[in-house]
């Protein structure tokens, strides 16, 4: 049973929600139900419960009109958001997400950061913000020896990432998603790749859009391969998050280390809410922090 279902009955009303705009659309789906977050699909249509525990005010209005004028790149909400059982709710189009058993399109995913990255950045928009949360995941951490290796990684980030300090303004901000990964991809129904999950759509560093590749790839779990051929399409594409040519970590250095280290913080509780030991990538992410933490102490 689904962990919304059983608490609230909020899957049902989604799925009512979904047959009053597709009527006939088909037995519901579920396509997400992790971390506060319920996806669920009836026909075309995916209607979205979004976490309890974000602002959703007038910043969220913002991002919805902001992306629908960047409809070549972003599948944004259909219509005004609803609040349903005190929760947020969105609908928009379904698309087809990623499918990890085939090649993975890195340069697809490449293409779309550097179009959207690349776009002027109207006056209104909203801003991105700071990363918030690896130091909220950071503050989750128990006790214990993965747990410590986190903690000590998270004390090599800027001041303003741990929130001691304010956000230093961009003197350059670009158009970003906010949270990318390939799993924030869709192919519509006419063939094409978009970016879907609005919430942290706004003006930014483009930097932290790469990050989670770049964590991924200096922690060892993702092939260099796939690492060369997303920031190679990113470059050839014109991205401005990086160089065009020579270190690419004169940018990406801060971002990654900070996605290196939620994403460990984020492995650690999952195992320890499980109650299972780490597994090879998880253990490879708390590795990284520890190389983090080692070469900070060796400057």
């Amino acid at each position: 049973m689904h962990t919304e279902t059983a608490q609230s009955g909020l899957f049902a009303r989604l799925v009512d929600i979904g047959r009053e705009q597709a009527p006939g659309g088909g037995p519901p789906e579920t396509l997400y139900d992790r971390h506060g977050v319920l996806v669920v699909r009836v026909g075309d249509v995916v209607v979205k419960a979004h976490q309890a525990d974000r602002e959703y005010g007038d910043p969220f209005l913002e991002r919805i009109r902001l992306a629908e004028s960047l409809q070549d790149v972003v599948v944004g909400p259909l219509g005004s958001p609803l609040c349903v059982e005190g929760r947020t709710v969105t609908l928009a189009t379904f698309g087809e997400p990623v499918d990890p058993a085939q090649d993975l399109p890195w340069e697809d995913g490449a293409r779309l950061l550097a179009d959207l990255h690349s776009r002027t950045v109207p006056v209104n928009a909203p801003s991105w913000g700071r990363p918030t949360r690896v130091a909220r995941l950071v503050s989750r951490l128990a006790d214990g020896p993965a747990e410590t290796q986190v903690r000590n990684a998270f004390t090599t980030l800027p001041a303003w990432i741990r929130g001691e300090e304010a956000e230093p303004s961009s003197s350059a901000p670009s158009l970003i998603h906010g949270d990318w990964h390939l799993g924030q991809m869709v192919r519509t129904p006419g063939g094409h790749w978009r970016l879907i999950d609005i919430e942290d759509l706004g003006k930014g560093d483009p930097a932290w859009d790469l990050a989670r590749p770049a964590a991924l790839y200096s922690a060892g779990v993702l092939p260099p391969d796939d690492w060369e051929r997303f920031l190679g399409a990113y470059r050839d594409a014109g991205g401005p998050a990086v160089p065009a040519h020579g270190d690419p970590w004169t940018t990406l250095d801060v971002p990654a280390r900070s996605l290196a280290i939620q994403i460990a913080a984020t492995c650690v509780i999952s195992a320890g809410r499980e109650d299972r030991p780490l597994d090879g990538p998880e253990q490879a992410m708390v590795d990284a922090c520890l190389r983090i933490s080692a070469a900070r102490d060796a400057a």
